[in-house]
């Protein structure tokens, strides 16, 4: 943490400085509480040590909903040489988080940087668990059925433990922002923030500061002190989406916050410590970039520690049944549509859609059928246009005026077709293995209506 000590006696703020740094953490001092309030407008603050007997008067109180005005959600712990019952309840009700007698020892001081650090990090995860509850969308599932999945999952797993730098690469839409907070859920800083960089968003002079913070007057437009997404993710995992796209300029600075844990903010040459997490994201081919000289070659072995790929949808036939119909429940709750089921034809065409857009396509498409739909099975005219026109492609391509009884015998032959085993199909057609077995038992007995007739 980083921690401002407010005490106008110099004696007490060196030991107070000295026995926070022991404790592993960053410590900053000011005299009085005017004093504190400009640096609380100048820099960012974990938690404030305020003496509660500021210059002989007990203005302390006072001080602490000031310097929480200026910094939102500022940790405040009062400390004083004439403790009672009373200033203690006094304090807590004026927003302070805890109560030190002086002098105290490193064991006391500690105990309370501790309970500091415990419940900022309970009301992180509680922000956090209130912002998924919030999301338009089912949470991720990470227990997928296709093999290469399984596997990707059980890497990224084993490497979420460690502080190893993860690279995730795919297609766009193929989920891996998720993958990351997932990652960033499975390790040691789960408690910590989870913080997004998305690196072709902005300029190259507006990304450097969005990344490191800047001082003010640094360029033209930095009228104040800032600081950037490497200290607010401070103690968690710092995200960098699609890092392919990362400017050549600040390439060796995310080299040196990763091989030195150090950075400085744009304007200031003071170096500073990160404690972050790194993950990295992009769809582009980086080590085709690093042979096309646009991508330094150090930075990615630097980041290709643990590198994954998640696949495109449409290599996973096995998910794609699983996803669909979690969508589909998910959407028709949230929209209170009566909806339970796809049509077969509607099923068809989603089976046979090759998913260009991955996941984001794929949950974007069944939203809108979802709201479309006007009874208790999604029909294929809720789908978007694209699909219904790869549904009518396959059609075209058996002939024309084809029978749907063709259509789904076609469509369960190419499932079978790319698939393991008949389980796999079964799941991927959505019915169970029962089903399957008595519907290729019926279509062995009969003709295949529909297909030689149609040359005619």
């Amino acid at each position: 943490m980083r921690i401002l000590i407010v005490d106008d006696q110099r004696t007490v703020r060196l030991a107070t400085s000295h026995a926070v740094r022991a404790e592993g953490h960053e410590a900053d001092t000011a005299d009085s509480g005017r004093v504190a309030l400009l640096k609380l407008q100048e820099e960012r603050f974990d938690l404030v040590l305020l003496d509660l007997h500021l210059d002989g008067s007990a203005d302390g109180l006072d001080y602490v909903a000031k310097l929480q005005k200026i910094s939102p959600g500022l940790g405040v712990v009062i400390f004083t040489a004439q403790a009672s019952i009373d200033t203690a309840v006094e304090a807590m009700r004026r927003g302070a988080m805890d109560y030190l007698e002086k002098p105290f020892t490193p064991e006391q001081l500690r105990t309370v940087l501790a309970r500091v650090e415990r419940t900022q990090r309970l009301k992180q995860r509680a922000d956090g668990l209130a912002d998924q509850v919030a999301r338009t969308a089912p949470p991720p599932d990470f227990s997928p059925e296709e093999p290469a999945m399984k596997a990707l999952v059980d890497v990224v797993e084993r490497a979420a433990a460690t502080r190893a730098t993860v690279l995730i690469l795919g297609e766009n839409g193929t989920g891996k922002s998720q993958l990351a907070r997932h990652v960033h859920e499975r390790s040691a800083v789960a408690d910590g923030p989870f913080v997004t960089v998305s690196c072709p968003s902005l300029s190259r002079e507006l990304l450097e500061s969005e990344l490191f913070g800047h001082v003010q007057g640094a360029f033209t437009g930095a009228i104040k002190d800032k600081w950037g997404k490497v200290e607010a993710a401070r103690g968690g995992t710092l995200f960098l989406d699609e890092i392919g796209e990362l400017p050549p300029e600040l390439q060796p600075k995310l080299l040196r916050l990763l091989q030195e844990r150090t950075y400085e903010r744009v304007g200031d040459p003071k170096p500073r410590n990160a404690d972050v997490r790194v993950i990295a994201a992009t769809n582009r081919d980086l080590a085709g970039a690093v042979k096309a000289g646009t991508f330094r070659e150090d930075l990615f072995y630097r980041l290709n520690v643990i590198t994954v790929t998640v696949p495109p949808l449409r290599q996973r036939p096995a998910d794609l049944a699983r996803l669909a119909e979690s969508f589909l429940h998910f959407f028709a709750a949230d929209a209170g549509r009566p909806v339970q089921r796809f049509s077969a034809d509607a099923w068809a065409a989603v089976c046979a859609h090759t998913w260009p857009g991955n996941l984001r396509e794929l949950r974007n498409a069944i939203e809108r059928a979802v709201i479309l739909s006007r009874g208790e099975q999604l029909e294929l005219g809720d789908l978007p246009v694209e699909l219904a026109a790869a549904s009518r492609a396959l059609a075209v391509e058996l002939g024309a005026l084809v029978p749907l009884d063709a259509l789904e015998q076609e469509h369960v032959r190419r499932v079978i077709a790319r698939t393991a085993k008949l389980e796999d199909a079964a799941s991927v057609l959505g019915i169970d293995i029962a089903t399957l077995y008595r519907k290729r038992k019926r279509w062995s007995a009969e003709p295949a209506a529909g297909v030689a007739g149609d040359a005619s």
